[in-house]
């Protein structure tokens, strides 16, 4: 045979081959959208993968195993196959769109941002300030997620979560007047959130404003949050600050009952009763700790200034100079006539 002719053959067959090749790929691509169509969405994930076994690639194979693989919740996949479509055809923003949507769900922050900002660049679709937002958020940056908050805010002024996350940013940054504020905003606009009715009341505790946060905390526990440790003490707390010494004491006796023997619960409950002029009760609870560790001077010297305060003089001086003797450190507090932790 000669060269030329060979030649001619050679090509023929690799057209042949070629078109074969094209051909498959589309067969199996078309397979696919079938399938997808009719949501059988395992099927079409298959039919894609064969599509890309011919040709690698095709841009639209992978946007569309992509989204396949988002119908089936496997996220990281999706993410992928997004990626390698966006680096066969960059600046595709319905690729661009799913990044960053991707990005956020899968924790890459950076990324989401970046996309969403190429995206706002693009004036491609809506919603990106509220993901910068989020973002910011995520990452610790509150400043930057306020300032996209308040962005997002105006696109979009009938949705909660952008108020709360703001509250939650200047919670972060210890404004707590501003984060309440933003709290209350958000509840005005969603008044079923039991959570966001809690940390409301924290906003106001830190504020402080008893009587808000007592409102908040309490509206909490009656909308279903669930009453843990922390919330019963937050709300016992609140009652004590505002002045409801029942109320406070029943709900440290409450955390009591499921931490016996806490000396710190301890100490809150006979502190309470302190406060509130009810010594005898005091000292029961400051006995209580001294059963738990006897070497406990505050305690010991507490129970010195109950019985001083009910006018046994002798016996409370005599009980505060033997927790001296145990801790040298509180006869400043006695020469200062103050009382340990600020009482």
């Amino acid at each position: 045979m000669k060269p030329l002719a060979f030649l001619m053959m050679c090509s023929l067959v690799a057209k042949g081959l070629f078109a074969q090749t094209t051909d498959s790929a589309v067969f199996y691509y078309d397979k696919g959208m079938e399938e997808k169509a009719a949501k059988r969405y395992r099927e079409a994930e298959k039919a894609f993968q064969k599509s890309y076994g011919f040709n690698t690639e095709k841009v639209e194979t992978h946007i569309e195993w992509g989204n396949v693989l988002l119908e089936q919740r496997r996220y990281q996949e999706a993410y992928y196959k997004f990626k390698k479509a966006d680096s066969l055809q960059s600046n595709n923003n319905v690729v661009l769109e799913q990044i960053a949507q991707l990005s956020f769900n899968l924790r890459k922050y950076e990324d989401a941002i970046k996309v969403a900002k190429q995206l706002q660049a693009a004036k491609y679709g809506s919603g990106w300030n509220w993901l910068i937002a989020r973002s910011q958020y995520e990452l610790q940056f509150y400043a930057e997620a306020i300032k996209y908050c308040e962005a997002a805010f105006k696109e979009t002024a009938n949705n909660p979560e952008i108020v709360y996350i703001a509250g939650r940013s200047f919670m972060e940054m210890h404004n707590y007047k501003r984060a309440a504020g933003c709290f209350d905003q958000a509840l005005a606009m969603d008044s079923s959130n039991a959570t966001w009715m809690y940390e409301a009341g924290l906003a106001w505790y830190a504020v402080p404003d008893d009587k808000k946060a007592l409102y908040w905390i309490e509206k909490a526990g009656q909308n279903g949050y669930k009453k843990t440790n922390d919330y019963l003490e937050n709300l016992a707390t609140a009652y004590l600050n505002t002045g409801n010494l029942e109320k406070g004491v029943e709900m440290l006796i409450q955390v009591l009952e499921r931490r016996p023997s806490d000396p710190e619960l301890l100490y809150s409950i006979a502190e309470a009763y302190y406060k509130g002029k009810k010594y005898d009760s005091a000292i029961e609870y400051w006995d209580r700790i001294l059963e738990v560790d006897k070497k406990n001077a505050n305690a010991l010297y507490m129970i010195g200034m109950c019985y001083q305060k009910k006018g046994d003089t002798a016996k409370g001086n005599q009980l505060c100079d033997k927790a001296i003797e145990m801790d040298p450190s509180l006869r400043k507090l006695k020469e200062e006539k103050k009382l340990p932790n600020g009482l």
